[in-house]
């Protein structure tokens, strides 16, 4: 299961079943046990934050980290605008 990369929420904004607590010897695991420590760290399944995946809105900042993801890949697909010719350039006196 790939977990989202970058993405460390506070392990009490996340529902049980879908927080992932990193191990001391690296690993992960599901960690139903509430509440979590108020400063504990989690990861999140990148199902979840994918804008390519059609889920529920779970959470408030899990709808912005996919509309962020999607504008990402968006941002990553378009080609970029050619400089403009030096004869179109604002004057700069």
């Amino acid at each position: 299961m790939l977990l989202e990369p970058d993405m460390r929420p506070l392990a009490h904004t996340v529902p049980a079943e879908h927080r992932w607590i990193e191990l001391s010897d690296g690993r992960v695991t599901v960690y139903g046990v509430c509440p979590p420590d108020q400063f504990q760290r989690c990861r999140i399944e990148h199902r979840l934050a994918c804008p390519q995946q059609a889920l529920p809105d779970l959470w408030l900042w899990l709808t912005s980290l996919r509309g962020e993801n999607a504008r990402q890949v968006e941002r990553r697909s378009d080609p970029e605008s050619p400089p403009l010719p030096p004869e179109e350039w604002p004057d700069a006196s």
